[in-house]
């Protein structure tokens, strides 16, 4: 019996990762991990640990913002990390000026980060209507 429990427990997901928004955060911080490798080594611990902390925060306030019971604090959390992605993009952007990364590069991350922006928008649009038409 209490290995049935185990099972059971093993295939249930937080909310969060049932988000198509957050496997799509997942894959670009993988990508800026492999990116930063590329950094200069002086850069690695300044812009480039920026850049990290930055986009894993994308995840870690969707995910800290679906444990929340109230829905103007999942909404809150929801902005936190639309914010978060608006500052990965700006550290890329300086990344891309500096010549740390390519245009080609940076370019190529821009569709995926606009894709999670309008993703983020809508579920924080959706966590509103539900607070506001309950």
């Amino acid at each position: 019996m209490k290995n049935q429990e185990t099972k059971k427990s093993e295939n249930r997901n937080f909310s969060f990762e049932n988000l198509e928004v957050y496997s799509k955060i997942r894959n670009l911080i993988k990508y800026i991990y492999q990116l930063q490798e590329k950094f200069p080594k002086e850069e690695r611990y300044g812009l480039g640990d920026q850049v990290r902390r930055a986009v894993v925060s994308v995840s870690a306030n969707l995910a800290e913002g679906s444990g929340r019971n109230s829905l103007k604090e999942k909404i809150h959390f929801v902005e936190i990390s639309y914010g978060s992605l608006m500052e990965v993009f700006c550290e890329l952007q300086a990344a891309c000026d500096l010549e740390y990364i390519t245009t080609e590069q940076f370019n190529s991350l821009r569709p995926q980060i606009t894709d999670i922006a309008k993703m983020l928008s809508g579920l924080r649009n959706a966590f509103q209507s539900r607070l506001t038409n309950p």
